[in-house]
């Protein structure tokens, strides 16, 4: 367990240094731009960012899900856009890791540490993603490959991820029996791109529809078996809740950060304003939200012996949980500074902006809080 931790430890101080060297520089201007960091994404790949949840024999962490939010959590803390990157890369990478073969993973897990190959998710739409709703796209069965048709909406790193892990329906009126994975290529003939959302926050990021027009697909790319989808589905949601859990943490943090210091340094009525109880009563309240939706993240990063349906409790839980604080610590902060926090020469507004959707995607919270019921009712 020492050994786990210290390499945890390690993995994290990795994040630490590359948050505040490479990443908290280009912030700002990303946000102004909306450009995606190209040059970036090789230096997250160079530190092995883009692969924490590979197995150690491909140069990752052996899918260690705690280090993952750390990473998560740490870039969060500088720059919301940079961080949803690796979320979504970490989303991409774990229907492999869950559903490919030993082949399959070879493959595709060589290209993600050998050439910074991105990776995303092409689950569904927003909301539906939660319960894994209705099907989208429909595999059909073709001699030795798949055709598949339909479309997704809302995928991050969509046309600038090179391996895009796919949800399909081999039956569209048989429901979830049928419901499968895929691994599609960038460059597949009949793999299209919508155009890039325009969004308010997160803009260094890029979000398009992904189209599958008779999009041909080996039998080779398929991870599990024709029925094994939900499962997989099932289990990457749960990453995916948790490190948005993880990813609003890191906003969180940041924004408490940037305030606390801010209230050190501003004077009103001769003594700093970091003296005056009622603002010290709203960064303690502040912190306390950020450490109960660190242990709850925690919580759900680590789960010893935990079964699929408590596993999705959890990941609900510290996802509604720390998403709704990072929105509450992220608004509060830009109360502190006053009419500064409103200013964009200040980055709490930026963070205020990227908490605002990690409320959203994932499932949103009102989502999450069925998903949470339905587990306490047994229904």
């Amino acid at each position: 367990m020492k050994e786990i931790e210290k390499e945890r430890e390690m993995i994290r101080e990795v994040a630490v240094k590359t948050a505040q060297r490479v990443v908290k520089p280009k912030a700002t201007e990303m946000d102004a731009t909306g450009e995606f960091p190209r040059e970036l994404l090789d230096t997250l790949g160079r530190q092995g960012l883009l692969s924490v949840l590979l197995p150690e024999e491909f140069g990752g962490t052996n899918g260690d899900v705690l280090s993952f939010c750390l990473v998560i959590e740490e870039i969060a803390k500088v720059c919301g856009s940079s961080s949803l990157i690796l979320l979504a890369q970490g989303a991409g990478t774990m229907p492999i890791l869950i559903g490919g073969d030993a082949s399959q993973q070879e493959r595709y897990f060589n290209q993600i540490a050998e050439k910074n190959s991105l990776t995303a998710l092409a689950m569904g739409d927003v909301d539906v993603a939660a319960d894994l709703g209705p099907v989208e796209v429909e595999a059909q069965k073709q001699g030795g490959d798949y055709l598949l048709r339909g479309r997704k909406g809302f995928v991050t790193n969509g046309s600038v991820a090179d391996l895009y892990s796919v949800f399909a329906g081999l039956n569209i009126g048989s429901g979830q029996k049928g419901f499968s994975a895929f691994v599609v290529e960038k460059g597949t003939p009949g793999l299209r791109f919508g155009k890039r959302e325009e969004t308010i926050g997160m803009k260094g990021a890029v979000i398009t529809e992904v189209l599958f027009e008779d999009c041909r697909v080996p039998q080779g790319n398929r991870l599990g078996g024709d029925e094994e989808g939900h499962e997989i589905a099932r289990k990457t949601l749960n990453l995916v809740r948790t490190g948005v859990g993880a990813q609003a943490i890191g906003l969180a943090q940041g924004a408490l950060d940037f305030a606390m210091n801010y209230s050190h340094e501003r004077i009103q009525f001769g003594k700093p304003i970091s003296s005056f109880q009622a603002l010290r009563f709203m960064i303690a309240d502040m912190a306390t939200l950020v450490e109960a939706a660190r242990a709850l993240v925690y919580k759900s990063a680590t789960p010893e012996e935990t079964s699929l349906d408590e596993l999705e409790r959890l990941s609900a839980v510290a996802k509604c949980y720390a998403t709704d604080a990072a929105m509450k610590v992220t608004t509060d902060a830009v109360q502190i500074l006053g009419g500064y926090g409103y200013m964009r020469d200040y980055p709490l507004e930026r963070m205020m902006r990227d908490a605002k959707v990690t409320q959203v995607y994932g499932g949103s919270n009102q989502v999450q809080r069925l998903v949470i019921a339905h587990h306490l009712f047994h229904d």
